[in-house]
């Protein structure tokens, strides 16, 4: 395919953004949006506000939606805390705090809104948008205790301490529930980003590939601009050389543009660009070399005018693994004593169902290549392993991994015990024992890791875990490659809240019994 010259083809009008967006993170939901992808150039109205003809019409929807939503959270919040601590009397010490109650909502979201919690650049993937939500519920808690204290007010402090604290829980939940059903629309083609991407063939197909396949990001590829030259096969319309590219915007009806790391595209050209796409208003995302590398192990340092990209290292020692070590510790052990009427029935249904013992041991890789004995609930026949050659050609999966749907020789009761992923549940013994985590890479066989090249090793720098990105996020159905690719991202990316995100999405996950067989 020859790139066609943009000079050939009918121009439009061209459209939003000056913003620059960060890819990353993870998945699901938004029938408040049905409001299809825009398929036309937006024009901008003269003397409107950029801030607002920047923003789709969805994007305008979504912010309002939060907004009207977290106002209703501070009032819901401010209520029931009327109602705890005051009953449903109002006298006239109480009826300052009913004023309260009242400018709550307001209140919250101009804390909201100091915290940029409304600005697109931290909505829709990432952690940064619920990590801001927090400080403002934190700053507000600060601030009602340095006025308290400043002016020497008489406090009810039960109100304030169920006011607050429920005001930002229930906010997150708002949000994530809001972010979830917007996957879930985008999934369906609706509320999407229009992208042209410029690069190199091989790259422009890997990112092309990449938000296709998460398509949670909202970035829909309708073009390329490739260098002078190439051959220009990458199942895309090419709209031109790397020249062409705000030519491009216009042609593709596109609202921003993804520049892959390229040496043709130095400082200079990218600043004209920036320059070009800036007054028509369209974002322009630059793509770094690195690979699943989040933004906030990155840091842009400005040196004599240059951005200098910095990189922070994983944080695979320290004082967060401590926590993450006491934290998998005593959840193991609370998540036993609860369960523990769970896994005895359990186990005498295993017994009931078939001969042999109620437990598998298999011996599994850990933490820098040592071994251990991980546990589960036995869910194959005792003959299982005798008869793998048999069942061995029915391997459904690539790479070093066997998976077999349907496999003839897992008994009745483990079938579903699979499908729930109540077979893992032993592995809290493990953790107990500080050999494996709550949420890590899967832990692998010894004779996988004796296959794995170099790079794949990586996965052996953390405790492997009872869930991870890569169990939530399709488990036996994701090519080898993939799985690969997701437990290395976790570990060049682990951080407590991360853990708590992939803790979140494997009820989801269990419940639809994605990729469990």
């Amino acid at each position: 395919m020859t790139p066609t010259p943009v000079s050939a083809l009918v121009t439009g009008d061209a459209i939003i953004g000056g913003t620059v967006r960060q890819l990353w993170d993870v998945d699901d939901e938004f029938d408040l949006f049905s409001t299809p992808p825009p398929t036309r150039p937006r024009r901008r109205v003269p003397g409107r506000h950029a801030a607002l003809s920047r923003r789709a019409p969805w994007e305008s929807r979504y912010v309002r939606r939060l907004l009207i939503g977290d106002l209703l959270v501070g009032l819901g919040a401010g209520a029931l805390a009327f109602e705890v601590r005051f009953g449903q009397t109002v006298t006239s010490y109480n009826r300052v705090y009913l004023l309260l109650s009242v400018l709550l909502p307001v209140v919250l979201v101009g804390m909201l809104a100091l915290h940029r919690t409304y600005e697109g650049r931290f909505l829709y993937v990432g952690t940064e948008e619920y990590q801001r939500v927090i400080r403002s519920g934190l700053s507000l808690i600060a601030a009602a205790a340095i006025v308290s204290y400043a002016f020497d007010l008489p406090t009810a402090r039960f109100y304030v301490l169920v006011a607050l604290p429920v005001a930002t829980g229930s906010t997150l939940v708002v949000r994530f529930v809001a972010r979830k059903r917007l996957h879930r629309a985008r999934g369906r083609g609706d509320c999407l980003r229009r992208v042209v991407v410029v690069g190199h063939e091989l790259a422009v197909v890997h990112i092309t590939r990449q938000l296709r396949r998460e398509r949670y990001h909202g970035l829909e590829v309708v073009g390329a601009c490739l260098p002078a030259g190439g051959d220009g096969d990458v199942g895309l319309p090419v709209y031109g050389t790397f020249d062409d590219v705000a030519d491009a915007v216009d042609v593709a009806a596109a609202d921003t543009v993804i520049v892959l790391s390229c040496p043709e595209l130095d400082g200079h050209a990218l600043r004209r660009l920036a320059w070009r796409l800036e007054r028509d208003e369209v974002d322009l995302i630059v793509a770094s070399a690195l690979v699943d590398v989040a933004g906030d192990r990155t840091t842009i340092r400005p040196v004599d005018g240059l951005p200098m990209l910095h990189v922070e290292h994983p944080r695979l020692v320290g004082g967060a693994r401590v926590v993450k070590e006491i934290v998998d510790r005593v959840g193991a052990a609370l998540l036993l004593a609860l369960l523990s009427p769970l896994l005895l029935t359990l186990a005498v249904r295993i017994r009931r169902d078939s001969p042999g013992p109620v437990f598998f041991r298999q011996v599994r890789v850990g933490r820098d290549g040592q071994r251990f004995v991980i546990y589960k609930f036995r869910s194959m026949y005792l003959d299982a392993e005798a008869r793998l050659a048999e069942v061995r050609h029915l391997n459904e999966h690539d790479g070093v991994l066997f998976k077999v749907r349907d496999d003839p020789r897992v008994t009745p009761v483990g079938r579903w015990l699979r499908r729930l992923s109540l077979d893992e549940l032993p592995q809290l013994l493990n953790v107990l024992r500080g050999q494996m985590s709550l949420v890590g890479p899967r832990p692998p066989l010894p004779e996988e890791v004796a296959a794995y090249p170099d790079d794949v090793r990586r996965r052996l720098a953390v405790k492997p875990g009872m869930t991870g990105l890569w169990q939530v996020s399709g488990r036996s159905d994701l090519p080898w490659e993939e799985a690969v690719r997701l437990d290395l991202r976790y570990v060049e990316n682990w951080s407590l809240s991360f853990d708590l995100v992939i803790m979140a999405r494997t009820v989801s996950a269990v419940a639809r019994s994605a990729g469990a067989y």
